[in-house]
């Protein structure tokens, strides 16, 4: 089992993974820190937690889109074309991305107090 040290939001993180996967980590880590610079390029001031979940939501969601689109293409239908990003962020989504981040950690608040 290989050790890999990952920076993401500009902490350190040992990571253990199969051998021969150190890039493949290495890769996904660096994904993630992208999304936190672009949510911290939005003017979100966050602790680590709320900015990797924040991040998770964004990769979860692209991830259920690109799994619609595979379920129509293996199903023989039409695959719409991507949403178009828009250049700033919906304030509304974003809104509501920080009250569920709000919401998730005041969960985890209570777990760890458990």
């Amino acid at each position: 089992m290989a050790q890999v040290t990952v920076r993401v939001g500009g902490y350190s993180h040992p990571v253990a993974c199969q051998d021969g996967q150190e890039r493949h980590l290495t890769n996904m880590a660096a994904e993630v820190d992208k999304r936190i610079g672009t949510l911290k390029a939005m003017g979100m001031q966050f602790g680590e937690t709320r900015m990797l979940l924040l991040a998770a939501l964004q990769l979860a969601d692209e991830t259920a889109d690109l799994q619609a689109e595979i379920d129509a293409l293996k199903a023989g239908g039409a695959v719409a074309a991507p949403s178009p990003v828009p250049a700033e962020p919906d304030p509304v989504v974003v809104e509501r991305l920080n009250g569920l981040a709000e919401a998730i950690e005041a969960i985890a608040e209570g777990l760890e107090r458990a």
